[in-house]
């Protein structure tokens, strides 16, 4: 089954401490930062991310997407809120995906559960991240040493033995 990670993204930005402190010099270096570790993470799981924004605080009037790849970023518009937006995108997947949901919010938590989604913490994500650069270092980077593949390891002793006079006689 197609597995969807849908992340509140103020909330995540928020509940990292990284991504919090890099938020009051920059927002907008937080929220691109934010996206480049989830487009990290969704190509090692090779799941879909949407990763939804308030907008309902300013003047955009309508929502906007953003596409990389299986990663979608979505700005809700004015008077909409991420958690809306989530629990409305839940509540109309819910039987067609497997979707997880990434917030700290208690309340969002509990209407997501109730409408069919797993819930995942800000903090369980940041693990589950962590984790996953791990395992990529440790396939991918931490390559095993190479043993040198001779033809002394490959041909037969008695072989080796002949050809070793035959080297010596000349």
């Amino acid at each position: 089954m197609v597995e969807y990670l849908i992340v509140d993204g103020y909330n995540i930005i928020n509940a990292w401490p990284n991504l919090k402190e890099l938020a009051r010099d920059n927002l907008e270096d937080a929220r691109v930062k934010l996206i480049d570790i989830l487009r990290d993470y969704q190509g090692y799981r090779g799941i879909h991310i949407i990763v939804v924004f308030d907008a309902h605080m300013t003047d955009v009037l309508a929502r906007s997407y953003e596409e990389y790849g299986d990663l979608l970023v979505v700005y809700t518009a004015k008077n909409e809120t991420a958690d809306h937006f989530i629990e409305k995108w839940v509540n109309d997947n819910g039987e067609k995906y497997k979707i997880r949901v990434a917030t700290s919010d208690f309340l969002e938590q509990t209407i997501v559960l109730s409408r069919g989604a797993a819930r995942i913490s800000a903090r369980e994500l940041r693990e589950e991240i962590l984790n996953s650069k791990k395992e990529i270092d440790r396939v991918y980077i931490e390559k095993p040493k190479v043993k040198i593949n001779t033809l002394d390891d490959r041909l037969d002793p008695a072989i080796l033995e002949k050809l070793e006079r035959l080297r010596r006689q000349t």
